[in-house]
């Protein structure tokens, strides 16, 4: 049996996370849950994720920072941003620095479920 692809997902907010685990374990994908950027850089899933659902504004470190250390790394994880403050500079630094998408909270489901199919190669 091929294993599913697991989807991470890092926003300091439990119920933003609590939802996207809802909805993207409903379609068939494996699903980590963290509050914070350091939490996931310190879990064994790091080298699991097939595709990183990141949050823009968190304490401590931001999710373009996450995305910064990950790319230092030389770790090549998609990574979807979801956020309430979609600031023109953010997501053009994103994008640019090789974000998937950047989506604006509130989001359709179809939109993000369409991002993260896309990112492992899923119709």
């Amino acid at each position: 049996m091929q294993n599913r692809p697991r989807i991470a997902v890092v926003d300091d907010d439990q119920s933003v996370r609590e939802a996207l685990e809802n909805l993207i374990s409903s379609v068939g994908y494996e699903v980590d849950l963290f509050e914070s950027a350091k939490g996931f850089l310190d879990s064994a899933e790091i080298n699991n994720t097939d595709c990183l659902v990141l949050d823009l504004r968190m304490p401590e470190m931001s999710g373009l920072e996450l995305q910064q250390t990950l790319r230092d790394d030389g770790r090549n994880i998609p990574i979807i941003i979801v956020t309430a403050h979609g600031e023109d500079t953010a997501r053009t630094e994103a994008l640019a620095a090789g974000a998937v998408a950047f989506l604006n909270k509130p989001f359709q489901e179809e939109v993000l479920l369409g991002a993260i199919n896309s990112t492992i190669g899923k119709p």
